[in-house]
């Protein structure tokens, strides 16, 4: 049913089309599709998805110029990888879920370019399993070394976007993190990261007693009831206090933390007791970042987690 005409914009110039039409509507153009009407589109399309498979912006540029002979430098990569940031920012904003049963938090680090220097940066990252038990990932923040401050702003954020109440909340042994939490939600449960605290507490241990030690110290966290659970607390200090005196008062002092997960069954203890489900998600993240050992800037070290 006759034609439409269309200027198409590419990189030699303007260009008008012709564009067959029919009666009912149905006809769908191939090569150049609806609403396109600049060539480059779909390249565009293609960096990107290269871009977020982890290519750094030469590799995509020598890529480019095997595949389709076309000369695209990095800095023009750069500039297109730049679009979605405003859709990043808006991710970061959108609306969330009044009441969230589980949000898991925990940070990951890279080393950016700044001013001239490399420095380490923290991306904190909140995971959210809803009522309906689906995971969503609320949000990634690039910001300084981990730490509580920056955690604080993170969880008024998260209230500012409509966030009411947090169940539970999972996250591992950083000071003054629990504080953090309560500040905006004080009737969060919170639970701190038991494979985190045997880390952090047989650091130290010497290889002879690993086996033994861990052993009892099974015996506290893999206990049914709490009752039992700091019973057995107690014999692990009558046992080894007097050779690894820190374990004890680790665990002793941050019990109110580490021993949430007993007051649920055990299906649910499985899911909080440690920090696995963002671990989990870290994990992809860095089989993604893994070719670049430095980011030029922030902005492109949250575009490539993003995206």
């Amino acid at each position: 049913n006759g034609h439409s005409s269309k200027t198409m914009h590419t990189s030699y110039g303007d260009m008008d089309v012709a564009i067959p039409r029919d009666r009912n509507g149905d006809y769908e153009p191939q090569l150049i599709k609806k609403y396109q009407n600049t060539v480059t589109q779909d390249m565009e399309e293609k960096i990107l998805s290269m871009y977020a498979k982890g290519m750094t912006t030469g590799d995509i540029e020598s890529h480019m110029r095997e595949l389709y002979d076309i000369d695209i430098s990095d800095s023009t990569i750069s500039r297109i990888t730049d679009k979605i940031l405003p859709i990043v920012k808006e991710w970061q904003e959108r609306p969330l879920e009044e009441v969230y049963a589980v949000v898991f938090m925990d940070a990951i680090h890279y080393h950016v370019r700044s001013e001239g220097r490399i420095v380490k940066r923290a991306v904190y990252i909140a995971l959210g399993i809803d009522m309906s038990g689906k995971k969503d990932v609320l949000g990634m923040y690039v910001g300084e070394n981990e730490s509580a401050k920056f955690w604080l702003s993170i969880m008024n954020g998260l209230k500012n976007r409509g966030v009411e109440d947090i169940l539970i909340a999972c996250v591992d042994g950083l000071n003054g993190f629990p504080q953090a939490i309560e500040a905006v939600y004080p009737k969060t449960e919170i639970q701190q990261c038991i494979i985190h605290q045997i880390r952090n507490s047989t650091k130290f241990v010497s290889y002879k007693d690993i086996k033994k030690l861990m052993a009892d110290l099974k015996l506290v966290y893999a206990a049914p009831t709490e009752e039992t659970a700091l019973n057995e607390l107690e014999l692990f200090k009558d046992k080894w206090d007097s050779k690894y005196p820190k374990i004890y008062k680790s665990w002793n002092d941050n019990w109110a933390t580490l021993s949430t997960y007993f007051k649920y069954p055990e299906a649910v203890r499985r899911l909080i007791y440690t920090t696995n489900a963002i671990e989990g998600f870290n994990r992809q993240l860095r089989k993604v970042t893994k070719s670049k050992t430095v980011f030029p800037s922030d902005d492109s070290l949250l575009k490539m987690l993003y995206l």
